[in-house]
């Protein structure tokens, strides 16, 4: 332990002092565990902290913790019981270090789905406006401005896709599956085939549009007063149960009390 404490402290001088520099060694190194990048990380990065996060220096924060657990791990089980499973075990501990924020943001961004779900219809209420008057690309460039911030990564991935000459459903699809939520596929299937009319049938693939995001506003709208009632009735029954408990605490200190005497 003593060992320990001494490489530490003389770690501690040589950075303190610019002799080495563990950033710049991360930063270097950082390439070569890029593969250790999940797919959907700067998506759900930018979902919980905008659209200006580094993305790369995040995930410089994860590796360097993961990293530095498994050199500590592995220095004490040096010095203690230097084995095969020690050494496994302490590549398992950092692996776990790495990904505890990933898994946060997974986290995070399941528990905020409801709240997805409730702005998508929103958003496609004011998309439908500008599609009256432009096309459903330009339409969907324009509405990107003034979008909620959780959408803009997908509505960006989608528009640089079909302005890249993708005439297929795919962009939309893909933009359906970062926002799992309900109808959403439905919704990127209409909007695509609102893109796809011609200039006649245009004012009919446009009502059935209108309608169907009226119907998901009303959607949403009951299941905020439902929400509301289940709150309500949760806070009324905790409050009987309450009351109701007090009550038969009383009574029985009651008759306890009347019984001693």
């Amino acid at each position: 332990m003593e060992f320990i404490l001494i490489a530490l402290i003389i770690l501690f001088v040589l950075e303190y002092n610019k002799k080495i520099d563990t950033q710049k060694f991360l930063t270097d190194a950082e390439p070569y565990f890029r593969f250790l990048m999940e797919d959907d990380y700067k998506f759900l990065l930018t979902v919980r902290h905008g659209n200006e996060v580094d993305v790369n220096r995040e995930f410089s924060k994860r590796l360097r913790n993961g990293l530095v657990v498994i050199v500590f791990i592995i220095f004490i089980f040096m010095l203690s019981n230097p084995s095969f499973v020690n050494i496994l075990f302490a590549f398992i501990l950092g692996f776990v270090v790495f990904k505890l924020p990933y898994t946060s943001l997974q986290k995070y961004y399941k528990a905020n789905l409801n709240k997805i779900n409730q702005m998508l219809p929103y958003y496609l209420k004011s998309l439908e406006i500008l599609v009256q008057h432009y096309t459903v690309p330009v339409a969907i460039r324009k509405s990107i401005d003034t979008a909620p911030e959780i959408f803009k990564p997908g509505l960006e991935k989608m528009i640089t896709k079909i302005e890249a000459g993708d005439s297929s459903v795919n962009p939309y699809m893909d933009f359906a599956k970062e926002y799992p939520v309900r109808d959403s596929m439905r919704m990127m299937r209409l909007l695509y085939r609102l893109g796809l009319g011609s200039q006649e049938n245009k004012q009919e693939q446009l009502v059935l549009f209108a309608r169907t995001v009226s119907t998901l506003q009303n959607k949403v709208r009951e299941q905020k007063y439902k929400n509301r009632l289940d709150t309500m009735e949760n806070k009324t029954m905790t409050m009987l149960v309450t009351t109701g408990g007090g009550i038969l605490l009383l009574l029985l200190f009651a008759m306890m009390q009347m019984m001693n005497f």
